[in-house]
């Protein structure tokens, strides 16, 4: 079931906000003049405005002001956060799960010891699956995926995407646009029934494909106690 949100206190709120200010700020080096741009232009014109047309202007110039600076906020932090985001493990499902709407994410529902990994993501539009990781290997770990996942989805709709930069892949910059621009094939209902269907089956933990790393591996005098004498 989907997490009820929580109401953020304007103070939080407002902590939020500087926080995207301060990141923003740190990876984008035109940030803070086109915020300073954003604010100057319109208070330049309110003031000109009230000169001539009366101090009526003032309290509309401060509004547009205002909603500059947050536009540009907007924007660049977007494009901030994709930049950090690009390459990083993760990410793809860090994205979708601070979507609007209502999307169940299971974030490495199978992966590799090379940190290669498929999310599933359960929305209106059916089960999406993102892959992240070397191409060729999250490509057979979708395949392995979706043929246990088809067992329990029934005529729900199954998407897939291969996030990378290579032909036949995903930009995580566009991750969001494409997922939100898949069609509503499903009601509330039916994504409650398939999110419990999926969790059933997602309860067993699956290892991860490769090979095992030497500091898992159980040695030699774990092995002969493990022997029945």
């Amino acid at each position: 079931m989907a997490k009820p949100q929580e109401k953020v206190s304007f103070v939080e709120r407002l902590k939020q906000i500087g926080q995207v200010f301060t990141f923003t700020a740190r990876q984008d080096k035109w940030f803070v003049p086109l915020i300073i741009a954003a604010v100057l232009i319109p208070v330049a014109l309110t003031v000109v405005a009230a000169l001539l047309l009366g101090w009526i202007w003032i309290p509309i110039g401060v509004m547009v002001a205002l909603l500059a600076a947050l536009i540009v906020l907007n924007l660049r932090s977007n494009t901030a956060m994709m930049n950090a985001a690009e390459g990083q493990p993760g990410a793809a499902a860090s994205i979708v799960e601070n979507m609007r709407g209502d999307w169940r994410v299971r974030p490495a529902a199978s992966s590799t010891t090379q940190f290669d990994m498929v999310h599933v993501v359960i929305g209106r539009p059916g089960v999406i699956l993102l892959g992240e990781g070397q191409p060729q290997r999250v490509r057979n770990l979708m395949g392995q995926e979706k043929r246990r996942l088809s067992k329990v989805i029934g005529n729900a709709p199954m998407y897939d995407y291969v996030i990378g930069r290579g032909e036949g892949e995903l930009s995580i910059r566009k991750l969001r646009t494409t997922v939100m621009k898949l069609p509503r094939n499903l009601t509330g209902k039916d994504v409650n029934a398939l999110d419990k269907r999926l969790g059933a089956l997602m309860a067993r933990p699956q290892m991860p494909k490769g090979a095992i790393p030497k500091n898992m591996r159980p040695g030699g005098k774990g092995m002969r106690q493990q022997r029945p004498r």
